[in-house]
């Protein structure tokens, strides 16, 4: 773009033909408005020319046609022409700088950014309320706490501290940084707090998992009537989304549409992503199709939704869509379609996919790579798995190997679970869930001292089996449970309902399927395990507690087990009930005694 620059003068736009012809004062002034016009419009071609006849006029030495122009080449992302119009402009005040610092930072080069701000200090140059904040902003995307503290540093000593824009700006560092801690503190000594702050602190608390400590500060900034903006907005659905907080969720849509942001895409993307969450898809299509403008966040926060939701012709359709908007597909899109074809055995639809990323210029990652492992495990390819392992250009991680040994399990290969046993010990310290994976695969080809010994080493590394737990949602209130629990103040309910339910699904064909107790224990503790696993009860909750029309949705933290499937099918169909089940994988939906998945997940 650099040799887009003029360097010498071309036929200039008709408004300023004239322009040699006014006085020194006029001219300025007429390119100074013709200038913010075209940066307004985004107009390229025009701008280019107006730039050239700037040079012609020699009017490139006021600082205030400098910043314009700077300014210009920023918003229409041409960050290096900016540069080069500053290093030509032979008067460079604070707001020159300033101008080039902040088109570095907004277009996404934090080094430089940061750079032109140490030179400006060179040169003695005072930062002011308008620098601050840009080399602020630069040290959040670039992850450098250390750089962030030094400039904290010179802002306390050019008394800058208590300054709304550059206080919010350095709360918003820190938080982003992860050091909550420093910004909580910040934050609360601030005399005047604006919507950059609040929104700092709220998206810290988010991105670090503290979720209730997001939402408690979100009410307090309600009560404070505070004018959030969409960034907040889309913070906080995000929070109901990863904690399944459906009615909270919707309150919050609500206030979305009061303040008109429903319709921005980056809230949009965050109230996809919840409904999808909380296994309202329908509720996730409604969101989708009423944004006017869908920018590429919202598109593949649909494609998540339909692969998750058991709909992978849907999210083909809508990837084609995007494509034919002109819309271009990233690393996360096709991710979402291989997670699609994955869940549905769709093998070949899988490669197509795969193979397209080089048309886009985009190389698999790890986690294509596990998606693909995937796929092929499960479909019972798992010697074209292996070979994948073997041959991809980036060493096997965690999820590549958990992937494997999902199929592993599926399909009863003890012998090829043994090829990541030895992989393990070549990735040092890895989760628990790993270990817990490669002892269900062999426990599943009844290798149980295997089994054993996997569970051992476990043991051994101070690690523990993470506890299978499934949650329903009723108002405002979640209840927990785990498997066999008798902690709920309705147990004696819930598990008289289970018992009753139980009876009239063995007069319809239900036969308990022990096999999935991957334990070596008799027959009867094995019914035991099985009959009070933690869906289960969560499930007998909703039939005793939610009126007939109300569909009963269930979280879960670990995958749903065979023998949980077909019971819950069966209790879909004694029930007359819709029955939604979220395991860590995907979504099940029961009804009539029929799984949206097909029995393959």
């Amino acid at each position: 773009m650099l040799n887009q620059l003029p360097r010498r003068p071309v036929q200039p736009p008709q408004s300023v033909l004239s322009l040699s012809d006014q006085s020194f004062e006029q001219s300025f002034k007429h390119i100074s408005e013709l200038l913010l016009s075209l940066t307004r419009s985004r107009s390229l071609p025009k701008g280019l020319q107006l730039h050239a006849q700037i040079l012609k006029l020699g009017l490139l030495t006021i600082p205030l046609v400098s910043h314009n122009l700077i300014n210009f080449y920023s918003k229409t992302q041409l960050p290096i022409c900016s540069c080069r119009v500053f290093d030509e402009a032979p008067l460079k005040s604070a707001t020159t700088w300033s101008s080039v610092i902040a088109s570095l930072a907004q277009n996404e080069l934090p080094s430089l950014a940061i750079e032109f701000f140490r030179r400006m200090l060179e040169n003695g140059v005072r930062p002011d309320d308008h620098i601050y904040p840009s080399a602020t902003k630069s040290s959040a995307i670039l992850g450098r706490c250390d750089v962030g503290q030094c400039i904290h540093g010179l802002v306390v000593k050019t008394g800058f501290e208590f300054d709304v824009f550059v206080g919010s700006s350095m709360v918003d560092m820190y938080a982003k940084c992860g050091e909550i801690r420093d910004a909580r503190k910040l934050f609360d000594v601030m005399p005047e707090k604006n919507v950059v702050s609040w929104s700092g602190m709220i998206s810290g608390y988010v991105l670090l998992g503290e979720d209730e400590e997001a939402l408690r500060l979100f009410k307090q900034a309600l009560v404070e009537n505070l004018d959030v903006n969409d960034f907040t907005f889309s913070s906080v659905v995000r929070v109901c989304g990863n904690s399944t907080l459906l009615e909270l969720g919707r309150q919050i849509h609500g206030l979305c549409f009061k303040t008109s942001y429903d319709s921005s895409s980056f809230v949009g993307s965050a109230l996809v992503s919840l409904y999808s969450r909380c296994g309202d898809i329908e509720g996730a299509y409604r969101v989708f199709n009423e944004i006017p403008v869908k920018n590429l966040g919202l598109w593949n926060a649909m494609l998540i939704a339909c692969a998750q939701h058991a709909q992978p012709d849907n999210a083909f359709e809508l990837f084609g869509e995007m494509k034919s908007l002109g819309i271009k597909p990233n690393f996360i899109s096709f991710l979402c379609l291989l997670y699609a074809c994955s869940h549905s055995g769709l093998v070949e639809k899988g490669q197509y996919y795969f193979e397209m990323m080089e048309e886009y210029g985009i190389e698999p990652g790890a986690q294509h790579y596990a998606s693909m492992v995937d796929l092929l495990g499960r479909a019972g390819k798992l010697q074209e798995a292996v070979s994948m392992i073997k041959n991809m250009p980036i060493k096997p991680t965690e999820s590549i190997l958990g992937a494997f040994l999902t199929g592993c399990r599926i399909h009863g290969d003890a012998d090829l679970a043994a090829f990541v046993d030895d992989k393990i010990s070549e990735l040092g310290n890895v989760s628990s869930g790993l270990h817990v994976l490669l002892s269900n695969a062999y426990a599943a080809a009844g290798r149980w001292e295997e089994a054993a010994r996997a569970r051992k080493m476990l043991r051994d590394q101070g690690m523990k089996k993470e506890t299978g737990l499934s949650w329903v949602e009723d108002g405002n209130k979640v209840h927990t449970f785990a498997s066999g629990d008798r902690t709920h103040m309705k147990t004696r309910e819930i598990y008289q309902k289970l018992e009753e339910l139980g009876e009239e699904m063995e007069r319809t064909g239900y036969v308990a399927d022990t096999s999935f107790v991957l334990r070596r224990v008799d027959g009867e503790e094995k019914n035991q395990a099985i009959r009070y696993h933690s869906e289960r009860l969560a499930i007998a909750f909703g039939l005793i507690t939610f009126p007939p029309e109300r569909p009963i949705r269930v979280m879960k933290n670990l995958r749903v087990c065979g023998d949980c499937h077909t019971a819950i099918k069966f209790m879909s169909k004694c029930s007359g009930r819709v029955i939604i089940v979220r395991d860590n994988n995907r979504f099940h939906r029961f009804e009539d005694g029929k799984c949206n998945c097909g029995d393959y997940w």
